[in-house]
């Protein structure tokens, strides 16, 4: 029996990494997915692009996209649901994700329990 993936995309998040993807240069493979230390409630998510797998990095392939999670950042995300949201006045990746115990007012930064 397969194991669920550690988070999942949805389509709107696929169809932006693949708009990412395009513009940059010809290594890029996907988004890397981490976890680091800010903001006020104490963790920030960070997304930048992957030209390869490092290390103990998980891998989810998932409607045409590829997302490298940190392994620093696995226990945090485990579950997540990784979205793409655009407004008139912002637009970014946001995680619905199911191990925060609490989030900032600005929604920047997130505190597991």
């Amino acid at each position: 029996m397969a194991l669920p993936p550690p988070i999942t995309i949805t389509d709107a998040a696929a169809d932006r990494v693949k708009h990412l993807v395009a513009q940059g240069d010809n290594e890029v493979a996907g988004l890397r997915v981490g976890v680091k230390q800010g903001g006020c409630s104490g963790m920030m998510y960070q997304v930048e692009y992957a030209k390869d797998r490092e290390p103990h990095e998980e891998v989810v392939e998932d409607k045409g996209v590829k997302i490298f999670i940190a392994p620093t950042a696995f226990m945090y995300l485990l579950g997540s649901e990784m979205d793409y949201r655009e407004s008139k006045f912002e637009a970014g990746f946001v995680f619905n994700n199911p191990n925060e115990a609490d989030r900032c007012g600005c929604g920047e930064s997130f505190r597991v329990a």
